[in-house]
């Protein structure tokens, strides 16, 4: 079997069982994890406060292509994917480690404003970039680790696998400009200038919402992930972590008005399953969720409800109860339809 038949998710799956399956649970560092392998970022017990860790991976003309992405934004985002998975748990991220591959041609200017990017996002957070690796390779590739500690001082955390049946799912912001951001620049798409400035900043500058995170934890919130994959794939995600299913409302969805302005038919499909917004989505009673929406000054909107059906079943409906079928649910490594 090759990957690409197995899935990204499949393979995820395939190694966390060979690693839980081999590992020893005596060991001192197995009985301190809290969260493994599963959730946006892992878990474990330290000294003084539940420590986290997460690290992605952003590879040219996967990821992104050099021709569309100017390089301060391209070190923005490949350090701002990873604070996004800390504010998905809820987290304060701490620390930044950067491991760089670049081909000899590069230039040093193009290092440098690399560099800033994840400089200037990391300093509005209090993120120390603290080392890393540099090496030679054919193409760019950036993989930054983060590592931080629950904001909550009895050490809880939001994650996957809480998600109850009878609550609200809820997402902070609008969604969609992302996708459509990467579409103007892909296609070369001709927009007025403010709606153009719009879509692409919010593909290539993504806000993170680390302080959001946070407060969802102090309100009561317990199951949260961000949004990357898309809408639908990362909910779908939630519910297969938490043994449920999930009704959405597709005329709840809050499509970004950019989106909806210049992308007709379309912006459900950008807004649903497009990824790379990087908000939250999260689950809770409607008054926990009543309680965030007069704590935060984000925008919060509902946008269906968790149930008792088969896990990672997700039902969209319209406003008359009829199912709404997407040419795409989001994002999946493996899948060769998959690239930017």
């Amino acid at each position: 079997m090759k990957v690409s038949e197995l899935g990204e998710f499949g393979l995820i799956g395939l190694l966390a069982e060979m690693i839980s399956s081999a590992q020893d649970k005596s060991a001192a560092a197995y009985r301190k994890l809290l969260i493994g392998i599963g959730d946006d970022a892992a878990a474990w017990k330290g000294d003084t406060a539940t420590q986290l860790v997460t690290t992605d991976s952003l590879f040219q003309d996967i990821h992104f292509r050099l021709e569309t992405t100017p390089w301060y934004e391209l070190g923005w985002k490949s350090l701002a994917v990873n604070l996004s998975d800390i504010a998905a748990m809820g987290g304060v991220p701490e620390y930044a480690v950067i491991s760089l591959a670049l081909p000899l041609d590069t230039e040093v200017g193009d290092v440098k404003a690399l560099y800033q990017g994840m400089l200037d996002l990391a300093g509005r957070f209090g993120v120390a970039l603290i080392g890393g690796d540099t090496c030679r390779a054919p193409l760019v590739s950036i993989t930054i680790t983060v590592l931080g500690s629950a904001g909550d001082k009895d050490g809880k955390v939001l994650t996957r696998s809480a998600a109850r049946a009878g609550e609200k799912i809820a997402v902070t912001g609008a969604l969609g400009a992302a996708a459509a951001g990467m579409e103007i620049l892909d296609k070369r798409l001709k927009l007025d200038a403010a709606s153009a400035g719009q879509l692409r900043t919010a593909f290539l500058k993504p806000e993170p919402r680390v302080a959001e995170g946070q407060r969802l934890v102090e309100l009561g919130v317990k199951a949260a992930i961000d949004i990357s994959d898309g809408l639908i794939s990362d909910l779908k995600h939630v519910c297969e972590s938490s043994r449920v299913g999930a009704r959405v409302e597709a005329d709840r969805i809050p499509v970004a008005s950019a989106v909806r302005a210049h992308f007709g038919g379309r912006a459900l499909e950008l807004a649903a399953a497009g990824g790379e917004d990087y908000e939250l989505l999260f689950t809770a009673s409607e008054d926990v969720i009543g309680r965030v929406k007069s704590e935060l000054s984000c925008p919060i909107t509902i946008i269906g409800d968790i149930v008792a059906e088969e896990p990672g079943s997700i039902v969209m409906v319209d406003e008359h109860g009829e199912p709404v079928h997407l040419g795409k649910s989001g994002w999946e490594h493996f899948n060769a339809g998959n690239g930017v």
